[in-house]
């Protein structure tokens, strides 16, 4: 069984933000918009990105 990996892309600025959706886009890898990371798909990073879901784009590879 092959592991799904997903595109997450950064498509608005953390300005105005709190601190603890600050911290997870810095542990997804991202930091700035437009800015764009592929990851393997698990129940953590879909954690993570529950957190930030008004920031990032979300793509199945």
């Amino acid at each position: 069984m092959s592991e799904k990996t997903v595109r997450i892309t950064q498509v608005r600025s953390i300005i105005g933000c709190t601190k603890k959706q600050k911290d997870t886009i810095k542990a997804l890898g991202l930091g700035r918009p437009n800015y764009c990371v592929a990851k393997q798909d698990n129940p953590c990073l879909r954690g993570q990105i529950r957190v930030v879901q008004h920031l990032v784009k979300v793509e199945e590879l």
